[in-house]
């Protein structure tokens, strides 16, 4: 199975594995179970590594429990904050990280006896980076990244005469070219103008500094990449450029499906979710390139936390699991082969399947362009209240757009509001 150095890695871990099973007095006979909770394709890639696991582990049974993507979240927080209903092993989203990571819930995976600092160097740098709390503790390893990406549908851009080009020099030639595709095609250029804002907003992040706030908590949503986002925004929806859906709606999914939406501004995992259920019968149509101004963001990822109060005696077990679906160059290739998970893992970027045609994508070689993004990310410091942030900077951002709110004002009222809220 894999490489030879995995073979050895897998089966020295194993080796350690029944070695402090037996050290803790856990007769090998008595089979242990450990829960681990995940949302939708994080479980279905967690349970098509089980057969493997189960080779290696005979006597560890693994129970994987799905919620929705949101209703998992919740559950989590709950879990927690009441300590009831602990998973060994739960998986959080990017976005996420930042409202478990500053509250102790969490394992630190840097101290004994995870020592998580010694994969390090094996680890997309920024993904790695991402998990490190303001204090320095390390909450959870990264299984998948998401490097920021333009989707494209030929056809329509064909139609119009607007070259590739015309959408990736700058933002305002991106807007100029919707205008282009709305006159020539009746085709929208893009679902939502929200999803522009949450990649402008991402853009130009100075080290060491977070999306809404800084490492003291000091509130960043006046910066001037706020500001673009929202002229961007405002200018794509003053000239009806967007189709004024919701993400993951009916009515969004719909658009790529009809083929009245000309582009979408996400992360390279947006293709699998294409081709598997939101449009599949637009495959060849569709092409990636890079973001408008040549920006590097990262967009969503998956990882993997230990909660500080689950059951101790299954602590070992649980980190074992952590590190054979994160650090097991197998596991991490199957996952971006079958399920399109682009690998935190390093080791896993120099396989063959980099080099392949992407039948969606019209036979593009469109892994090495991701490849080439995610290196060149930087880390973005994770804070308690991203997620409320965001929600604050959402219903301004609909203020300017259906209200005329101006834009220093909206997000004015955005920052007053946070500072009420960072420092609790």
């Amino acid at each position: 199975m894999g490489d030879l150095h995995d073979h050895h890695w897998l089966k020295r871990r194993t080796v350690l594995a029944g070695a402090a099973l037996f050290s803790t007095g856990v007769r090998a006979l008595a089979p242990t179970v450990i829960h681990v909770a995940a949302y939708p394709l994080v479980d279905e890639i967690a349970r098509s590594a089980l057969p493997m696991w189960n080779k290696l582990h005979p006597d560890v049974e693994v129970r994987i429990q799905t919620r929705q993507y949101q209703d998992h979240h919740t559950a989590m927080t709950t879990a927690l904050s009441t300590s009831g209903q602990l998973p060994d092993v739960m998986v959080l989203e990017a976005s996420f990280l930042g409202r478990f990571a500053q509250g102790g819930g969490l394992e630190d995976l840097s101290r004994a006896p995870y020592d998580i600092g010694r994969f390090k160097d094996r680890i997309v740098p920024f993904a790695y980076d991402q998990a490190v709390n303001r204090k320095g503790a390390v909450v959870g390893m990264p299984t998948d990244i998401g490097p920021g990406t333009m989707l494209y549908r030929k056809d329509i851009l064909d139609r119009a005469g607007v070259q590739e080009a015309d959408l990736t020099a700058s933002w305002d030639s991106y807007i100029a070219a919707g205008l282009r595709i709305k006159a020539a095609t009746g085709a929208y250029l893009v679902g939502t103008v929200q999803s522009v804002k949450d990649i402008l907003i991402r853009s130009g992040i100075k080290p060491g500094e977070g999306q809404y706030f800084d490492k003291d908590s000091n509130v960043l949503v006046t910066a001037d990449r706020f500001v673009r986002a929202f002229e961007v925004a405002r200018e794509a929806r003053s000239n009806k450029l967007d189709a004024r859906t919701v993400a993951w709606s009916n009515e969004w999914a719909e658009g790529f499906k009809r083929g009245t939406v000309a582009t979408e501004v996400t992360g390279a995992w947006m293709v699998g979710q294409l081709s598997n259920w939101v449009a599949p019968k637009t495959i060849g149509l569709w092409r990636a390139t890079g973001l408008p101004e040549g920006a590097s963001v990262s967009y969503g990822g998956s990882f993997y936390a230990i909660p500080r109060r689950s059951e101790s005696a299954r602590k070992q077990m649980a980190w074992e699991f952590i590190q054979f679906m994160t650090l097991d160059r197998e596991r991490q290739v199957e996952a971006f082969t079958k399920f399109d998970a682009f690998p935190a893992l390093l080791d896993a970027h120099n396989t063959p399947f980099f080099e392949e045609p992407v039948a969606f994508l019209g036979g593009q070689k469109a892994r090495l362009l991701w490849r080439e993004t995610a290196r060149k990310i930087s880390a973005v410091q994770v804070h308690k209240q991203s997620a409320f942030a965001d929600e604050v900077i959402n219903t301004e951002l609909d203020k300017v757009l259906n209200r005329g709110k101006k834009i220093r004002t909206a997000l004015e009222d955005a920052k007053r509001l946070l500072e009420q809220r960072a420092h609790r």
